[in-house]
């Protein structure tokens, strides 16, 4: 099981934060670095200094960092035409020398869409673009000549196809969803990953075995790969302030969550893994407190 951290720095964190806690991570040796996509705080708070843009951050971490991978969890396809999020990541992909993977989504925030002016189309429309945007970002990549698309909502001809990522054939794409039909069949076809976000082991092997099921129609393995917000203390005490300081209760997150005391936390990764999770997407939401990763570092890393 590879450990990966994931931030979301629309609650309030600055390019800066993630810079420190982007380079704890690549210190203390975690697989990857992962940021959400979005531009406006979810839900009551302060908002701080506001959003970033993730894949501008991205850019900037590309160059700040040597080792450890980068990428979103997810990008919504209604934030970014394919052509220009094609190059977006391709050259950050570059500017890695070779680290980066795409998490790409519909898009779900109808709030932050309406803040910042961005169309915020019908679901089945959401879904109908996400899927050309899917093809038509990976035929970017790889098209050896002159690119051309026709589809429902984008139009492409003669793109010459360029500037070509590192990661050959391309950098790796996730599809991330609890979807019945859609989700599985998009995965199979298009991702290399498939990522269960913020749901029980249970929940989770549903998930896995609609992608498993899609994918023996495609003829493709994925990676699977899990989100779960973490908080882990050496005592009750310690769990209770970093639950109230992401304003959680324990409980909650122990039932929903990877919560409790390095011991507990490494049982319920071990449910995921026996699902079948490659990878484990640790949501850390408060970015002031790093000793929080240096604890995971220390006392669950190692034993994974």
């Amino acid at each position: 099981m590879k450990l990966r951290i994931f931030t979301e720095p629309q609650q309030g964190y600055t390019y800066d934060d993630l810079l420190r806690a982007a380079q704890t991570a690549e210190r203390l040796g975690f697989d990857a670095f992962f940021r959400s996509d979005h531009y406006q705080r979810i839900g009551p708070g302060d908002p701080g200094a506001g959003s970033t843009d993730a894949w501008i951050t991205l850019a900037g971490l590309a160059r700040e960092t040597s080792t450890i991978r980068l990428g979103t969890l997810v990008s919504p396809a209604t934030f970014r035409l394919p052509g220009p999020l094609a190059i977006s990541v391709a050259q950050v992909d570059q500017m890695s020398g070779g680290r980066v993977e795409l998490g790409l989504g519909t898009g779900w925030f109808d709030g932050e869409h309406a803040a910042y002016g961005i169309p915020f189309p019908p679901a089945r429309e959401r879904f109908g673009r996400f899927e050309e945007q899917l093809e038509i970002v990976k035929g970017l990549w790889t098209s050896e000549k002159p690119y051309a698309f026709e589809g429902s909502y984008y139009r492409l001809v003669d793109s010459p196809a360029l500037p070509k990522p590192v990661q050959r054939p391309h950098p790796p794409i996730i599809i991330g969803g609890l979807g019945a039909k859609r989700t599985p069949r998009l995965a199979a076809t298009y991702a290399d990953e498939y990522n269960v976000p913020f749901r029980t082991p249970a929940e989770t092997g549903a998930a896995f075995g609609r992608v498993r099921e899609a994918c023996e129609e495609t003829g493709r393995t994925l990676v699977l790969s899990v989100a779960q917000t973490v908080c882990v203390g050496r005592d009750q005490a310690e769990l209770d302030r970093r639950a109230a300081a992401i304003g959680q209760d324990v409980a909650s997150l122990r039932e929903g969550g990877l919560a409790g005391t390095p011991a507990e936390v490494l049982e319920k990764i071990g449910e995921f893994a026996k699902l079948g999770a490659e990878r484990l997407y640790l949501q850390v939401l408060d970015l002031s407190d790093l000793e929080h990763v240096e604890l995971i570092a220390a006392e669950v890393l190692p034993h994974v």
